[in-house]
């Protein structure tokens, strides 16, 4: 479901800059007052939240383990108290620390 941005009125039908967002489905109508208080607003017109090629989404599947290992990195992620496990990749040694 797509989270909509709604913009609080005045009373002459104008944004007071107060705004908040909700959760709808897409064949729900717009509201016209907001939940809770009963202000007018309307819905707001933003551009939309897509992944693009810097955002968060983007990030973690760059970041993946399987990507790391295929572009030739080692990572290497905390499995204890001073001890650390391979997880990506195939040189280095298979744990840090522990004693070894």
């Amino acid at each position: 479901m797509p989270t909509y941005e709604y913009e609080i009125l005045d009373k002459a039908g104008k944004p007071t800059g107060e705004r908040f967002e909700i959760v709808q489905l897409m064949k729900e109508k717009a509201l016209t007052k907001q939940p809770g208080t009963g202000k007018p607003c309307r819905r707001a017109i933003v551009a939309p939240k897509i992944a693009g090629k810097w955002s968060p989404i983007k990030a973690k599947s760059t970041l993946s383990n399987k990507n790391l290992e295929r572009m030739g990195f080692t990572k290497y992620e905390r499995k204890g108290q001073g001890y650390m496990e391979r997880v990506a990749g195939k040189a280095g040694p298979k744990s840090l620390g522990g004693g070894e």
